[in-house]
């Protein structure tokens, strides 16, 4: 017959181990295997540049782009969100929109400069990782102006990639060679490579938000935007990143504006925290 207190004492015991760590959660894998897919589609882009298929290879960046977009809403939406998922999220942006785009564009057209050309795409390269680590370093902090007022501080890492391929998209639909002059993609992927590092305050269009008189047209243009895309895609790719640089003039000046309300101890209407991308 089984004693009590052995049975009282084998209890105890069980309860004083330690537990064992948990593994990565079931509804954070789904988020995840997309960032692995993301990454997957940028050294994709790679492979068919290498086979100097230019436009597979730019179209597996943007497929990249539109994959990292998913995943974080994932996360969210499942409540998978992990430091691990955040880590393997940045590694991937830095191979999807930095690595991989800078070897498409030396492929294409900067390794006729094999010095110059090779500085371009390591800057390309080198300041996206750069951006990444420092959103990383900041992203616990609480005092972040960008952030705050609803701007991003830069142009984030899959824009600044679709922006950097933008003379190969006037390329494509006007084969015209001198979109393809190394001299002039070399200056600028640089000068992308450089908004992408700067304090440039860049709308966050997480922060954007519709009247409810304008949803329906909102849709409307979603659904032109989609047929532009499938139908003229360099067209419209082109179009959409020459807007998107013009914003800029006016996101500064938005962000200034703001910088002068708060000085002035007011708030100002709609400058409500949002995440940073």
């Amino acid at each position: 017959m089984a004693d009590p207190m052995d049975d009282r004492d084998a209890t105890l015991i069980r309860r004083r181990l330690p537990r064992r760590p948990r593994g990565l959660p079931l509804r954070a894998v789904a988020p995840n295997a997309v960032t692995a897919l993301a990454l997957c589609s940028g050294l994709s882009g790679v492979r068919f540049a290498i086979g100097g298929e230019w436009q597979s290879a730019v179209a597996m960046i943007m497929v990249a782009g539109v994959l990292d977009g998913l995943d974080g809403r994932i996360a969210r939406m499942l409540h998978g969100e992990s430091r691990f998922g955040a880590e393997l999220d940045s590694l991937s942006d830095a191979i999807s929109f930095g690595v991989a785009p800078a070897l498409i564009m030396y492929l294409w057209s900067l390794a006729a400069l094999p010095r110059l050309g090779w500085i371009s795409s390591l800057i390309l390269a080198v300041f996206c990782a750069l951006r990444l680590a420092r959103f990383n370093a900041k992203i616990d902090e609480t005092d972040q102006p960008h952030k705050s007022a609803g701007f991003l501080t830069g142009v984030p890492a899959p824009a600044g990639a679709g922006l950097a391929m933008l003379p190969m998209y006037f390329w494509f639909w006007t084969d015209q060679p001198i979109f393809a002059s190394p001299y002039i993609v070399a200056a600028w992927v640089a000068f992308i490579a450089v908004l992408m590092v700067s304090s440039v305050a860049t709308f966050s269009w997480t922060s954007l938000k519709l009247r409810r008189t304008v949803r329906f047209e909102a849709i409307a243009v979603v659904v032109l935007l989609g047929a532009a895309l499938v139908s003229a895609p360099w067209h419209t790719l082109s179009a959409i990143c020459v807007g998107y640089l013009l914003t800029i003039p006016f996101s500064v000046a938005s962000y200034n504006r703001v910088r002068r309300l708060r000085a002035a101890g007011e708030r100002p209407r709609g400058s409500e925290p949002t995440p940073s991308a």
